[in-house]
């Protein structure tokens, strides 16, 4: 029987109390672990640094303890930020394969490589190690998953074509992104005939929720459907990719994506040319029209990322922020500015607004930006 193309996220897990990411409400999950394998799904992902590191331990409670091991698959991942030797990859291997409880992973990745992190994992030769970990038995697939462009995915599939699969960001909205770059990647990932697994195909939750014109045409279409669906739809529909991973944070969430993936629809032509349309109508409530050309970082004394802070922060403009308080934008700010100036930094020597074809008023919205992630 072919595998059903839905995976429970373990990252966003409900919590008895919103303010304390590790407590875990591990009865509701579960429930929700239950009801999943109930109705014939059996991915399960999690990572050493989810849920305040407690999801590892919340997947051996409510999952390895209670179900025969060959009733699931579980993936988990190594992440640069908590390595800084060779020692520590296997310190914190050994630690998940006992927090889990499990005594291999199905499937274990690499965690978020982009331009930043992969040096790292390549001074400390993760994916040689990571191999060794499959030869001897720890792990059945070796993956990883990325963040970066698809230029760098080229260069890392092209150096290791040993690595078996790779996760991907990929969704309607940053389908044509110049900043995530969903397409290329995968168009990448389908050139050198690795399995895409699909992270963040609701974007932390922003395509759950669209402005009331683009529901409007998913409600004319399909009256039974969520809003939602359409996103894990778009994403299950593409042909490379072997699962989605939903982060789901509550039962209903859960009861809601296994009605229609139980028993999975690609969506037609017509309906994928309906998710670019919703995808134009988020970009127009964008704060700040760059194309990201970057004509105006040539100059830049302070070295300041411009186009990808703004693309960071009409992300954000999108969000109900006071809904959601923290976005991953932050974290992404946070990178970049380990490799460039801060919005803070600017100096307002004009020299971006004299070549930008946009004529934006650039240092104002910088002031905006980091009034926004400068804290």
């Amino acid at each position: 029987m072919q595998t059903k193309k839905l995976g429970f996220g373990l990252m966003r897990l409900p919590l008895n109390d919103k303010t304390n990411a590790g407590d875990i409400d591990v009865e509701q999950v579960k429930q929700m672990v239950d009801r999943f394998l109930e109705r014939g799904f059996t991915y399960f992902d999690t990572a050493w640094m989810y849920c305040g590191f407690q999801s590892e331990n919340a997947t051996k409670t409510a999952l390895v303890d209670r179900h025969p091991r060959d009733s699931y698959t579980l993936a988990t991942k190594l992440h640069a930020g908590y390595i800084d030797s060779l020692e520590d990859r296997d310190r914190i291997f050994n630690e998940q394969l006992k927090k889990t409880g499990v005594t291999y992973f199905d499937y274990y990745l690499i965690h978020g490589i982009e331009a930043s992190m992969l040096p790292k994992y390549e001074k400390l030769d993760c994916f040689r190690w990571l191999l060794d970990k499959k030869a001897a038995g720890l792990v059945k697939h070796a993956g990883f998953s990325f963040h970066g462009s698809a230029q760098l995915l080229d260069e890392i599939l092209t150096k290791h074509p040993e690595m078996e699969f790779v996760q991907l960001q990929i969704n309607y909205l940053d389908w044509e992104s110049e900043w995530v770059q969903s397409r290329r990647c995968y168009e990448v990932a389908v050139k050198h005939k690795k399995p895409v697994i699909v992270m963040e195909p609701v974007k932390g939750g922003t395509l759950a929720k669209v402005p009331k014109n683009a529901e409007k045409l998913f409600r004319d279409r399909e009256p039974e459907l969520s809003v939602p669906s359409w996103a894990i739809r778009f994403a299950a529909s593409l042909d490379n990719v072997m699962m989605v991973l939903s982060g789901m944070s509550t039962l209903e969430q859960m009861e809601d994506n296994l009605s229609y993936m139980e028993d999975f629809r690609p969506l037609t032509e017509e309906e994928k040319k309906l998710t670019a349309q919703v995808a134009d109508i988020i970009n127009e409530k964008t704060a700040i029209p760059c194309t990201g050309c970057s004509y105006c970082t040539e100059g830049c004394p302070q070295k300041i990322a411009i186009p990808k802070y703004f693309s960071l922060y009409n992300e954000d403009m999108r969000e109900d922020l006071e809904e959601k308080g923290w976005t991953a934008n932050f974290t992404q700010y946070e990178i970049l500015t380990g490799r460039f100036g801060k919005a803070k930094d600017c100096v307002e020597c004009g020299q971006c607004e004299s070549v930008c074809p946009q004529h934006l008023p650039i240092i104002e919205k910088l002031k905006e930006v980091s009034a926004h992630f400068d804290h």
